[in-house]
């Protein structure tokens, strides 16, 4: 257990995965609402919204008005998403805080079905990117990998795929004169376990010894927080989640699949585990009972159901 962090990072991507698959529209104020109190729990970024095409996501076409309504508090970061130099000007425009992320898929015809863009055009997109970062003041460059696990399309992926694609991001980076801080690790489509993520941590660890990794992490298959687990007793210390277990992908295989690991439950396992999160669980739990009563069904958080162990133990003292 030597190698367990003693604190995470989380950032929060309920507000924008979880509400982006949502199949009924989620009204503008009450988006609004749960960043708001998502912010009072601790935690220091969320991801709020998608500055995509509104004709193909509907649901996120008030994006600038989410963004221009909510009471910002200090010391957190409101993030958005974008797909395109469209999108981040879009984001930029909207005051959101801009961090410099880089998208690439071990995938092709994941990559054709979710961006229309092979592997070649993600890379053109890259130096697109980094540019216009430069161009923004925008610092730390963090590359996602999509299906860096395994693909529904084309099934497993060889870890050294995984490798190549890092590979032939870092050098694009490097060759428009910035520099990566950072891989994020997605498990786009639940195909992860705790030996697959061993793996591919590992080869990535031992090719980057310093870089910093981060795990985005699906629970579709159920295997969401043991893959977690396997990520923190390699010292992985910055995931992101969702609360209540929001979100997925709509290639995940077939509809009514789990979204991204629960932020409140990822938050339970880490505290009991002696690591520090920052986040005051109970006013998370809350926020998910919300988000509940706002989508109109279940959601699969599972501590927001079972509680925390405080009152259990106060009654056993």
């Amino acid at each position: 257990m030597s190698d367990l962090p003693k604190s995470v990072k989380i950032l929060e991507a309920g507000p924008r995965e979880g509400f982006q698959i949502e199949p009924g529209p989620i009204a503008t104020q009450d988006k609004v609402r749960f960043i708001e109190a998502l912010a009072e729990t601790g935690l220091k970024e969320i991801e709020c919204v998608s500055f995509v095409n509104p004709k193909k996501v509907p649901s996120m076409a008030d994006a600038a008005d989410v963004a221009a309504m909510i009471r910002r508090k200090a010391g957190v970061k409101y993030i958005g998403l974008w797909l395109n130099l469209r999108g981040l000007d879009r984001a930029a425009a909207a005051g959101m805080d801009l961090k410099g992320r880089l998208a690439s898929s071990t995938s092709p015809t994941f990559s054709l079905k979710n961006s229309g863009a092979d592997l070649e055009r993600e890379i053109e997109r890259q130096r697109e990117w980094v540019r216009r970062y430069q161009e923004l003041g925008v610092e730390g460059l963090r590359l996602s990998v999509m299906t860096a696990f395994g693909c529904n399309m084309e099934g497993d992926i060889e870890t050294r795929r995984v490798v190549e694609v890092i590979e032939r991001s870092f050098a694009a980076i490097r060759e428009e004169g910035a520099e990566p801080t950072g891989v994020s690790l997605a498990d786009t489509v639940g195909w992860a376990s705790p030996a697959a993520v061993e793996r591919v941590v590992g080869a990535v660890r031992e090719r980057w010894p310093d870089l910093s990794i981060k795990l985005h992490l699906h629970d579709t298959r159920g295997t969401g927080l043991a893959n977690a687990y396997a990520g923190l007793r390699l010292g992985v210390y910055e995931f992101d989640s969702s609360c209540g277990g929001l979100g997925g992908c709509p290639f995940a295989g077939h509809k009514g699949a789990a979204g991204n690991i629960c932020t409140e439950d990822l938050v339970f396992m880490c505290e009991e585990m002696g690591i520090d999160t920052g986040i005051d669980l109970d006013a998370l739990i809350e926020c998910a009972r919300m988000v509940e009563d706002i989508v109109g069904h279940p959601v699969p958080g599972k501590v927001m159901r079972g509680g925390t162990l405080a009152a259990t133990r106060a009654r056993a003292a």
